[in-house]
C-alpha cells in the first residue's frame, strides 16, 4: 500500500514531535532531580533541628516533581476525568488507596489527578516494584520514604516485614498521610491468565478486566497503621499511632482506573506523546476503614469483593463509556479534573532555574579549588 504525502509528513511530524518531548524530558530530569537532592543535602542541618519543617519542604519539592511528570502528559492532550466520591473530603485524613494495575502509565495518570487534592501528594507513599528503584525517580523515591517491594513466592514474606518495618520508622515520622499500592501485584496482561486458572481453581468469579489482588500487604497496612478502636485491631499495633498522636488509617479509597476502549497508556506513551489526546477516567469509592475486616479470611473476601465491584465498573465503563451512577441515583457525574498551564510552567521554570544556579555554585567552587 502506498504511502501518501500527508501520510509521510504525519509521520514525520509525530516522529520529530516524540524526539523533542524526548529531549525535553531528559534536560527536565537532569536538572530537576539533582535539585532537588542538592536542596534536601543543604537542607540537613533543618532535618537535625527542625524534622517537621524539613519533610515539609520535602514534600513540596516531591509534589513539583510529581507535577513536572503530570505535565508530560497534560501537555500531550492526557487529560483525566474523575467519577464517584469526592476524595477532596477527605485529602487531610488518613488514608490507603487500592488501585487497579494495567500499565506504567497508572502511575503518572495517578500523579495527575491527585495533584489538586490539596496536601495529598506531597505527603503520600507509594508502594511500588522494586524495580522502579533503578529509574531516574528511584533516587527521588528512596529519599522521599517510598517502599519498593520485591514480587514472588520466594520474597513475600520477608517483603511483608520489611514493609511492616518501613511503616512503623517512615510513615508517621515524615508525617505521612496517604499510602498508594496495587494490590494485584504486576500488569493486569501479565497476571490475567494465572489469575483466571486461580479463581476456576477455588470456584471464584471470572474476571478478565482486573485479576484477583493480594491479600499480604494491604494486611500489613492494616495492622501497622489502623487505630485499634477502629476495627479491632490487636493490642500493641499502635505504638507508632500514639506517638504521633494521629488518628490512624480513617478511610479506604478503593481506585479504578479506566482507559478508552481498554487501551492503557504506558510511560513510553506519556513521555512521546505519539498518541492522540485521550482522557482516563478515574473512579472513586471511599470507605471508612472500621468497616472493613481485620481477619484474614474476612479482609481477603472483602478485597475480592471490591476487584469484583471493579470488574463490574469497567465492564460498563467498556460498553457505555461512562462508569455506573451510585446506587440510588439515575445519573452518574463526572468531573474533569484540571491543571494550571501557568503553574506547570512556573514549576519547570524554577527548575530550570534551579539547575542552572547549581551549576554556576559548582563552577565558582571549582574555580576557587583549582
Amino acid at each position: 500500500m502506498a504511502v501518501t504525502l500527508e501520510q509521510a509528513q504525519r509521520v514525520g511530524y509525530t516522529c520529530l514531535k516524540a524526539l523533542l518531548r524526548f529531549a525535553f524530558m531528559v534536560a527536565n530530569n537532569l536538572v530537576a532531580i539533582p535539585s532537588y537532592v542538592l536542596y534536601l543535602i543543604m537542607l540537613q542541618p533543618l532535618r537535625v533541628l527542625d524534622s517537621k519543617s524539613f519533610w515539609y519542604i520535602e514534600g513540596v519539592l516531591f509534589k513539583w516533581l510529581l507535577a513536572m511528570v503530570a505535565s508530560w502528559g497534560w501537555w500531550a492532550g492526557y487529560t483525566v476525568v474523575e467519577w464517584g466520591d469526592d476524595v477532596k473530603a477527605v485529602s487531610e485524613d488518613e488514608a490507603m488507596v487500592l488501585v487497579n494495575h494495567q500499565a506504567t502509565g497508572d502511575v503518572c495518570t495517578l500523579m495527575m489527578c491527585l495533584q489538586d487534592k490539596g496536601t495529598v501528594v506531597r505527603q503520600m507513599l507509594w508502594l511500588m516494584d522494586h524495580i522502579f528503584k533503578y529509574t531516574n525517580f528511584g533516587i527521588v523515591s528512596l529519599i522521599h520514604g517510598d517502599f519498593f517491594i520485591r514480587q514472588g513466592k520466594a520474597h513475600r514474606d520477608q517483603q511483608l516485614v520489611l514493609l511492616k518495618e518501613h511503616l512503623e520508622k517512615y510513615y508517621r515520622s515524615r508525617n505521612r498521610k496517604w499510602i498508594v499500592l496495587f494490590p494485584e501485584g504486576g500488569f493486569l496482561r501479565k497476571r490475567r491468565e494465572t489469575s483466571q486458572a486461580f479463581a476456576k481453581k477455588n470456584n471464584l468469579p471470572f474476571l478478565k478486566h482486573v485479576t484477583l489482588p493480594r491479600l499480604g500487604a494491604t494486611q500489613v497496612i492494616l495492622k501497622t497503621l489502623v487505630a485499634p478502636q477502629e476495627n479491632g485491631s490487636p493490642a500493641g499495633r499502635d505504638t507508632v499511632i500514639k506517638e504521633s498522636k494521629s488518628k490512624g488509617l480513617q478511610w479506604v479509597i478503593d481506585t479504578t482506573i479506566a482507559y478508552p476502549k481498554g487501551e492503557p497508556i504506558d510511560i513510553q506513551t506519556w513521555i512521546l506523546g505519539y498518541r492522540q489526546p485521550t482522557v482516563t477516567h478515574v473512579h472513586y469509592r471511599i470507605f471508612p476503614v472500621k468497616d472493613v475486616p481485620a481477619e484474614p479470611e474476612a479482609l481477603t473476601n472483602w478485597l475480592y469483593q471490591r476487584f469484583i465491584e471493579k470488574e463490574d465498573l469497567l465492564t460498563h465503563f467498556y460498553e457505555t463509556g461512562a462508569f455506573p451512577p451510585p446506587q440510588g441515583q439515575t445519573k452518574a457525574v463526572s468531573r474533569a479534573m484540571t491543571l494550571s498551564n501557568l503553574w506547570l510552567v512556573g514549576i519547570q521554570s524554577l527548575a530550570f532555574l534551579s539547575g542552572g544556579m547549581w551549576y554556576c555554585i559548582f563552577q565558582y567552587f571549582y574555580h576557587c579549588l583549582f
